[in-house]
């Protein structure tokens, strides 16, 4: 059963990193500013979201180019995650993001108990 909850909080995992470059993309696409401000936001925000988690977090830092451990690993997730949350908040969702921000320590403090960091 354990090891069910365990999967489960994995997965969790992998749909939260995919909600953060949701996030960044919604909030790019919705500025309030003309069409060619709001397609550069939100592609590049998303393809800067991806950069930085492809360089420093992929796979758990197992896929990274520049993988992270410690300290300097938690401050990258607090950053992506936290940036997720922050644009869904930017974007006038606040309850969103407050419920995403929430998943995320979840999620993390289940990790560490667990210790699938």
């Amino acid at each position: 059963m354990l090891g069910i909850v365990k999967g489960a909080n994995a997965a969790l995992m992998f749909f939260l990193e995919l909600g953060v470059l949701a996030s960044v993309g919604y909030w790019g696409f919705t500025l309030s500013a003309a069409w060619w401000i709001r397609v550069p936001a939100g592609v590049g925000g998303v393809a800067l979201f991806i950069t930085a988690w492809a360089l420093f977090g992929a796979g758990g830092g197992a896929n990274a180019t520049f993988p992270l451990t410690g300290l300097a690993r938690a401050a990258l997730e607090i950053l992506w995650f936290g940036g997720g949350a922050a644009a869904l908040y930017a974007a006038g969702l606040a309850t969103p993001a407050y419920i995403f921000f929430v998943l995320f320590v979840v999620n993390a403090a289940l990790r560490i108990v667990w210790k699938q960091v």
